[in-house]
């Protein structure tokens, strides 16, 4: 008997309020879950790989402003943060493994912004965060010397590390990305110039709502100069969802870098079209370590 009443009690609130129950999704219905509706750090457009992997332990430090193209100011939605990045060689210098994410997040949204992200928030809304982590394997597969062309395949996962889904900064729930570049250098070694190109394409999918994921196809473009101390280059990418409602961003990401040995100083540019609806300004250093 004793055994019959603590079972009522332990099932009463369950009862009392109802079970929630798995259904199947609508498919019809667009989740909403997407690059249009978030923060710029939810649903980046990755950076493109050139075809190559890195022969030494890169450690890399940004300082990012975004401004938001949804209104009319960008200054209705501002976000800054933090951006750190490791690369690092394993067992061969033709395998990397390369960690990734916004250490630290200041945001600022106004109600305009709010209200089209569905927030369901009164007013400005500012807060800190902490973003999410990407862990990529990247293994490079073919070298121009013996076949012509450089080839690198990646697989990375993506945490569910940031808290602040309620203000539409990040959302909560894992992703993972496939991705094959191919690139090829385009002058000889005898020229004072280096101009490579590449091209990518792969597959990217996160997790949305109830039993559903969004499945994308990614793909790039790159050119890439350098002379003496300098280099840039120019990447244009993005990766378009099923849904169609939200999910098909585009980017253009301009890049120079200047060179002190060892150390970089880099400064870049980031401009969305489409689903990414941000500009991005990205000011940083990198250290190659020695092997």
């Amino acid at each position: 008997m004793k055994k019959i009443i603590l079972l009522i009690l332990v099932l009463f609130p369950y009862v009392a309020m109802g079970q929630t129950q798995i259904v199947a999704p609508d498919l019809s219905i667009p989740s909403m879950i997407a690059p249009a509706y978030f923060g710029p750090n939810a649903f980046p457009v990755p950076d493109m790989l050139d075809g190559r992997t890195s022969e030494d332990v890169v450690l890399e430090l940004y300082g990012d402003a975004f401004g938001c193209t949804m209104t009319d100011a960008l200054n209705d939605d501002l976000t800054f943060d933090v951006f750190a990045k490791v690369t690092l060689p394993l067992f061969h210098r033709r395998v990397n493994l390369v960690l990734w994410m916004p250490v630290v997040e200041y945001f600022r949204s106004s109600p305009e912004i709010n209200s089209l992200r569905r927030t369901g928030i009164d007013g400005w809304t500012s807060g800190w965060d902490s973003g999410d982590v990407y862990v990529s394997t990247d293994i490079m597969i073919l070298e121009q010397k013996r076949s012509g062309l450089d080839m690198t395949i990646r697989a990375a996962l993506k945490s569910a590390s940031g808290n602040s889904y309620g203000t539409a900064r990040v959302y909560d729930s894992p992703g993972y990305f496939f991705d094959v570049a191919v690139g090829r250098e385009l002058l000889s070694e005898a020229s004072e110039w280096s101009l490579r190109a590449a091209l990518s394409t792969g597959f990217l999918c996160w997790q949305t709502d109830n039993g559903r994921q969004n499945d994308a196809v990614m793909f790039g473009g790159m050119i890439k100069a350098a002379r003496n101390r300098w280099s840039a280059d120019m990447a244009l990418g993005g990766y378009v969802g099923w849904e169609g409602i939200g999910d098909f961003p585009v980017t253009l990401k301009t890049r120079l870098s200047y060179s002190l040995g060892r150390t970089a100083l880099i400064v870049s540019h980031q401009a969305g079209f489409n689903d990414w609806p941000f500009h991005q300004v990205r000011i940083g250093v990198s250290y190659a370590f020695a092997q």
